[in-house]
């Protein structure tokens, strides 16, 4: 029987998963191999009743540059009792190619584990997929999505920002980022916005409502200062994951929690809460100014992958049939920072508690520093001008806010 690859995709979509799909069906077919598409993931490829795609040439050079996802996607996590292995002994499936973040990677390494107790070789290899960019990747490295991600961002965000000049307003704006804040602060230095909120510059204090509140505050009143009577103050959603349950139920919104007690943040607008919270602190001020929420979220996901993303997905799905005949299994392909692919294994990208290792915004590199320097906040040094439009100029610096020295 012909030998067989297997493709799935897991989580939620990101630019490129089609280029992923399609370059690493073509190396495969090239070389003798059948390729399956499974639907839905974990759950399509466990279930009896699976939907499946023989991908052929056609099919993949239809689907290549195209945004979304041509196989199904599901965030099905599978427990050890639901995996069988009766799809892989019917198709002589010798690899499973995932496609996903670090859930659908440890699933399909949990997987492979399994098959070899039922006397079956099967190589597993993932492709690490989000637009989130904190996989950790070796330096300089971005996970595929995220660079179209950043580029719609920034096409979005220089119309807002240009809104704000015309309009003489103030838009908060909020960027996806489970815990780190990658695509906020690409966004967010790039479009010149005069404030970038992300998790990880409160790194000598904790993350509060008050504190991301008080620093949208510093950023407007500086710009009055300066004559300036507009901006957009950017905010990375990852801040969500950091706060204080009673911290949240203090703001008045309701929010849904999920089983580990985190906010159900894909169920509300998170400009339109902080938008909200920062109106509130306006008023209260009696400052003359008024703010309007945008969210940049699902529509960054299925956007047409930008050549970059096209390149680099390419590079990938050629690297996992290289990967495969070098007899590696239970990674994920990569590329160093000169170029060329190499394996990540998942045991080494774990920290103490089994989980895959968030890669952070650094927020002391040259890039990201220079980038704060150059926004628009409160300082020492403005604390006297500030009077006239804050009764506590003080409460507003922005290194006293984060307690930075």
């Amino acid at each position: 029987m012909q030998e067989a690859i297997a493709i799935i995709c897991g989580g939620g979509p990101a630019p490129g998963i089609n280029n992923v799909v399609s370059t690493t069906a073509r190396v495969f077919l090239k070389n003798g191999y059948r390729v399956i598409g499974v639907h839905e993931g974990f759950k399509g490829l466990l279930s009896e009743d699976r939907q499946t795609v023989d991908i052929d040439f056609e099919f993949a050079d239809r689907i290549f540059h195209q945004g979304g996802s041509a196989l199904k996607m599901s965030r099905f996590k599978p427990n050890d009792a639901d995996f069988d292995a009766s799809f892989f002994k019917k198709h002589n499936v010798r690899l499973l190619v995932s496609i996903g973040g670090d859930d659908t990677a440890s699933t399909a390494a949990r997987l492979a584990d399994y098959l070899q107790t039922q006397d079956l070789d099967v190589k597993s290899i993932h492709v690490p997929k989000t637009i989130d960019n904190d996989l950790p990747l070796p330096e300089g490295v971005p996970t595929f999505g995220y660079q179209t991600a950043k580029e719609t961002g920034v096409t979005l965000g220089n119309t807002v920002y240009e809104d704000a000049r015309t309009s003489q307003n103030w838009f908060v704006m909020c960027a996806m980022g489970r815990e780190a804040g990658h695509l906020a602060f690409g966004i967010g230095a790039a479009c010149h916005f005069p404030m970038i909120i992300i998790p990880e510059i409160f790194n000598k204090t904790a993350i509060t409502i008050d504190k991301i509140v008080r620093l949208v505050i510093s950023s407007i009143v500086k710009r009055r200062l300066m004559n300036i009577r507009y901006g957009v103050a950017m905010i990375s959603e990852g801040v969500f994951h950091f706060l204080e349950k009673s911290d949240l139920e203090a703001t008045g919104i309701q929010f849904e929690y999920d089983a580990h007690g985190h906010p159900e943040l894909n169920q509300v607008s998170k400009a339109h809460i902080f938008n909200q919270l920062v109106m509130r602190k306006i008023k209260e001020l009696k400052l003359d100014h008024k703010s309007r929420p945008v969210e940049l979220g699902y529509a960054m996901r299925c956007a047409k992958p930008i050549g970059f993303d096209l390149s680099y997905t390419s590079q990938l799905g050629r690297g996992v049939y290289t990967l495969f005949k070098a007899g590696h299994t239970k990674c994920m392909v990569s590329q160093s920072p000169e170029k060329d692919v190499i394996p990540l294994y998942l045991d080494d990208l774990r920290d103490a508690d089994g989980r895959i290792k968030t890669r952070l915004v650094n927020i002391n590199s040259h890039k990201v520093s220079t980038v704060y320097e150059m926004l628009h906040y409160l300082t020492e040094d403005d604390i006297e001008a500030a009077k006239e439009f804050l009764p506590n100029p003080e409460e507003f610096v922005f290194n006293r806010i984060l307690e930075w020295k």
